[in-house]
Formats: C-alpha cells, structure tokens, sequence
C-alpha cells in the first residue's frame, strides 16, 4: 500500500511528495526543496525511515518543482523522468528564477521520457500517468486506481486551477485536461495538488468556479 507524504518547500510553498510502500521504496515528485534545511528535512525522512528512494519525477518544470533535482539526483543517484514537452521548460528554469532574486543548480542529468497511459511501476502498486497539459505544455498528472488518488501538479486545485499566464500555457487545454483527464476520474478520489490543501474531484466538479463539469450543467 502507498503512502503519501507531503512537504511544503520554497519561497512559492510548492508542495513535494513522496510515495512509499511496504518495501521501503520511495518515490519522490517535485522535489522543491531550495534551502539547505528543506533538503535535510527530506534526507531526514527518507533515512530516518529507512526508505530507498527508488524514482524522480517531475509532474511539469516551472521552477518551484524543480529546485530539488540536482540535489536528489547527487544524494541518491536517481534520473529525472519527465513528460517530453517539459524538456524547454526545465532548461528555461534557471532564467525565470531570477526574476524572484533566487538561483540554483539546475539537473543536467539523463532524462526519461513519460508519456500518456504510460504506467509506473513502483513495488507491487502501479501509478498511471495521465496527460494533463495547459498550466504547462507537458503536465502529467499521476493516478492510482486502486488507492483513489491522484498527484496533479499545479493543473487542478481546491476551488482553483493552474495558472495559464505563463509561456507554453494554454487555458483552453487546461480545461480540457481537467474535464476529460480528471473529471473523469471517480467522485471520492483525491486530488494531491502541487500548492495548497488536497481536494476531491467530486467536490471540484460541484463547487470549482473555474472549470464546472458540464455534465452537471
């Protein structure tokens, strides 16, 4: 069974989370870890729990997902895996930092490409990925059917969506991504979002203002 820890990391109180399972395996997405306490307080729980971190994946690369890469991939030897339309934007990512006056080392690392349908492996549970584009060209949302969660990035929040003001952002997509891809899901899943408070997709499609679910139209 997967369990699912949350820290909330970096000046944008990005949220991190790590997924481990009864084999002490764990895998990390959108580690946002910026401060050097930030990292010692995710090296904290991995070790102090014993879990092998086995997988990193970034649901999109905007920067505040992205900061702790280079250091996971240093610590613990793991490659990132990301959707291929994200590959510009994870270059870009140091450039746009420096608009907020912070700066950091990016992953060069190898890079591993996910794409729709495609389905991780992790222990006994599996995670489907599911194309989720609009707040970012290549967002991906991670989905267990069997547990009843998903971990959507910045695509679909409590009573809100991702932004799409931003470059490779596309307002039509997000609402599609959110209507076909997670609407779609069963009502009592939980939506893991990359900033702020989980929600549910049944309480989205009653009460998000941003994206109804026409069906209840």
């Amino acid at each position: 069974m997967i369990q699912v820890a949350t820290f909330t990391f970096n000046p944008i109180q990005e949220n991190t989370y790590v997924l481990t399972n009864e084999k002490g395996q764990a895998l990390i997405i959108d580690p946002g870890c910026y401060f050097t306490a930030e990292e010692a307080t995710l090296e904290k729980y991995l070790e102090g729990n014993h879990y092998t971190p086995v997988q990193l994946i970034n649901t999109h690369c905007h920067f505040d997902h992205v900061f702790g890469n280079d250091f996971i991939n240093k610590k613990y030897g793991l490659e990132l895996m990301i959707h291929p339309n994200e590959e510009m934007l994870l270059q870009l990512a140091p450039a746009y930092v420096t608009q907020f006056g912070l700066n950091f080392t990016n992953y060069n690392g190898k890079l591993h490409y996910l794409n729709a349908g495609d389905i991780i492996q992790f222990g006994d549970n599996e995670l489907k990925v599911l194309f989720t584009p609009g707040h970012s060209p290549g967002s991906i949302s991670l989905y267990c059917e069997a547990q009843h969660f998903v971990i959507g990035g910045d695509v679909l929040f409590r009573e809100s969506v991702g932004r799409t003001d931003l470059p490779g952002a596309n307002a039509d997509h997000l609402a599609q991504s959110i209507r076909t891809q997670l609407y779609t899901l069963p009502d009592e899943t939980i939506v893991y979002p990359g900033h702020g408070e989980p929600t549910t997709i049944g309480y989205e499609k009653k009460h998000n203002p941003f994206v109804r679910d026409e069906r209840l139209n």
